[in-house]
């Protein structure tokens, strides 16, 4: 007959062995023989000034001993989520992708990390990561789509959301910014249209896609200022403007550039210089151009804008303007994470940075000059 009784020494029904205890962050201090807090300077991207050998006994001690950091636990903790949101056209152009880089680094300086999402400039795109963004528990976000207005954010900014945008000149009325960083849009046109025209050129065109957006509205207005100051014309049928996939032609640049430099290259009046909306327009319309079998800059001078990593050794060099995008993803991080921690900033919420043309190897006279 089989006994009633219990082992003492068996595990209760429905129950195994204890799960190990987690690993702390004085745990891994403790085996690394250095401070709590050297382990969170390691861990939140602070340890620029740290010997490497302390660095090293570090990331040796969380390797041996399994540590996983608790974002959640230090949230709660904290009521702040170490995290910020990063969204841009689309890193397809490698303007955003090095700006993203530049975010990440001097957030990591602060001890926060960045979300990226691509949104291709759509405002219904743009307002849902908004939105899941606040539901996750980031309250900051800076945006790069350069939009004529973002009212379309408006009721996430009343929820909390903190909000800078690039490439972006806020009016005196709006109240849904607290920061922006971008270039003065307007002036790096101006910049082209006068080394163009002190060139001998008198036939432009100007290749975009949708001119839809605040940079590029500024961009065309600003290069046709100084065309009617100097009695040259720039018209409509000259404005090259059009998307493929994309509602904007961000993710299309390139090929767009081909396609606008083919068809503005092939009037019988063509022009004898090409303004593009940004660099991969430009690198793109070295390939129009060649397809009609002319030859930058001795046929057709080309100029780009941005100065992304691509230009300067393209073949010819590129002609373009340089945003000075370090700047502008400090001026960003900074100014979103003094709004988050409640700290004062060194800098002024609103940052309008000066262009600098570059004159390289896409721009000469015009032929027969």
């Amino acid at each position: 007959m089989a006994s009633d009784s219990v082992n003492d020494d068996a595990a209760p029904v429905g129950r195994g062995a204890e799960p190990p205890q987690a690993v702390t962050i004085q745990d891994v201090a403790r085996r690394a023989n250095v401070s709590p807090s050297t382990v969170s300077n390691v861990l939140n991207g602070r340890a620029q000034r740290m010997r490497s050998n302390t660095q090293r006994r570090v990331m040796e001690a969380i390797d041996e001993l399994g540590y996983v950091p608790n974002s959640a636990a230090r949230q709660i903790k904290t009521g702040k989520l170490q995290t910020i949101g990063l969204i841009v056209p689309s890193v397809a152009n490698p303007f955003w992708g090095a700006l993203a880089r530049h975010v990440e680094s001097m957030a990591m300086s602060y001890g926060y990390k960045v979300l990226l999402c691509n949104a291709d400039r759509n405002a219904l795109r743009e307002r849902n990561y908004a939105e899941m963004l606040l539901g996750s528990g980031v309250r900051g976000v800076i945006f790069g789509s350069s939009p004529l207005s973002f009212d379309h954010i408006g009721g996430l900014v009343r929820r909390g959301l903190l909000v800078v945008a690039l490439d972006y000149r806020p009016s005196a009325s709006d109240s849904i910014l607290f920061g922006s960083a971008g270039v003065d849009n307007a002036e790096g046109a101006r910049l082209v249209a006068r080394h163009l025209i002190s060139l001998g050129h008198r036939r432009f065109g100007f290749l975009s896609g949708p001119i839809s957006m605040a940079s590029r509205l500024e961009r065309i207005e600003g290069f046709r200022s100084v065309l009617l100051d100097h009695g040259i014309e720039l018209p409509p049928s000259r404005i090259w403007q059009r998307q493929l996939i994309s509602p904007t032609g961000d993710i299309e640049g390139a090929e767009l550039g081909r396609l606008g430099a083919h068809e503005l290259l092939s009037m019988p009046d063509r022009p004898t210089a090409l303004f593009t909306i940004n660099d991969m327009y430009a690198l793109g319309a070295y390939a129009g151009a060649r397809d009609l079998g002319l030859r930058v800059p001795e046929d057709v001078s080309i100029v780009g804008f941005d100065d992304i990593a691509l230009a300067a050794v393209a073949y010819p060099p590129l002609t373009t303007v340089r945003q000075p995008i370090e700047l502008l993803a400090k001026q960003a991080v900074t100014t979103l994470i003094s709004q988050l921690e409640g700290t004062e900033s060194e800098l002024s919420p609103h940052l309008v940075a000066m262009p600098e043309l570059i004159v390289r190897g896409s721009t000469a006279p015009p032929p027969n000059t």
